[in-house]
């Protein structure tokens, strides 16, 4: 069996168990009534996620058909599923999770990445946190070094993407600087295809499009690329010209935030 059809079947198999855990009281319909099957029937999920009978059956039997995010966010609403769940059939049906929330049990407010920048306070190497806004939520000390001090810009103005576009540090302190800002704005447009309904992101394309010709050149272009090791020159104060990797590190639990982090090009050869 393909990769799909084993999706499919999968999806098939989920959706039938889930199904079947949901009592009809919990949704409003009368219990009993000659029920032979355990949960809800077929016709009453989709008619609670307003979709045709005889579609969502197709669903539960595997046939070759790609619900929307929207019908499998219904869907996940109707059976009362989990975050986790809903990640599930989201990564199933569409191989990655359009708009995640928190899982449960968890909040996300950038105190996982916090701690873990603090603890890397002692070493010669960057390390910041920032979010899909490009926010700079925190940063060691060697950032200030090698990058800029960014405490002492005013808090809604700490964001990466802005920081490239407007600061004359970072023409000084990264020689490739266009590159550097064409290959951030293009990983951050493949980043925003998972937050299509965030209206931040929206915000902060308008605000960048009004402040930087470049940015707006750059948008337009709709160059795409997803997040991977790469990388960055830098011209150290002290050190000079200086070449470093860097590696994106992402928790499930908190997919706002990432931990950038860099080491010395040749540590990865």
């Amino acid at each position: 069996m393909s990769g799909d059809g084993w999706s499919r079947q999968e999806l098939a198999r989920f959706l039938r168990s889930r199904r079947a855990r949901v009592m009809p009281g919990h949704v409003g319909l009368p219990e009993g009534g000659g029920r032979r099957t355990k949960g809800l029937r077929r016709e009453e999920v989709a008619v609670l996620a307003g979709l045709s009978p005889t579609w969502y059956t197709y669903l539960e039997q595997g046939r070759d058909i790609k619900p929307s995010v929207q019908v499998l966010d219904s869907l996940a609403r109707v059976l009362d599923l989990s975050e986790d769940e809903r990640r599930y059939i989201h990564t199933l049906v569409h191989g990655q999770v359009i708009n995640p929330q928190p899982l449960d049990g968890q909040k996300w407010t950038g105190d996982v990445m916090r701690p873990l920048v603090s603890m890397m306070n002692g070493i010669e190497y960057p390390v910041y946190a920032t979010d899909i806004h490009c926010d700079l939520t925190a940063w060691n000390e060697a950032a200030t070094e090698w990058y800029d001090d960014w405490g002492k810009y005013s808090p809604d103005h700490r964001n990466m993407l802005r920081w490239l576009l407007l600061a004359p540090k970072a023409k000084e302190r990264l020689p490739d600087w266009e590159h550097v800002t064409r290959d951030v704005v293009a990983r951050w447009r493949s980043e925003l295809a998972k937050w299509p309904h965030d209206e931040r992101l929206t915000e902060k394309i308008a605000e960048f499009t009004r402040l930087s010709p470049l940015f707006a050149s750059l948008w337009r272009r709709h160059d795409v690329q997803e997040h991977r090791t790469l990388t960055r020159r830098f011209r150290h104060p002290r050190l000079g010209l200086q070449t470093l990797r860097m590696a994106l590190m992402v928790t499930p639990d908190e997919p706002l935030v990432g931990l950038v982090i860099h080491f010395p090009a040749h540590a990865a050869e």
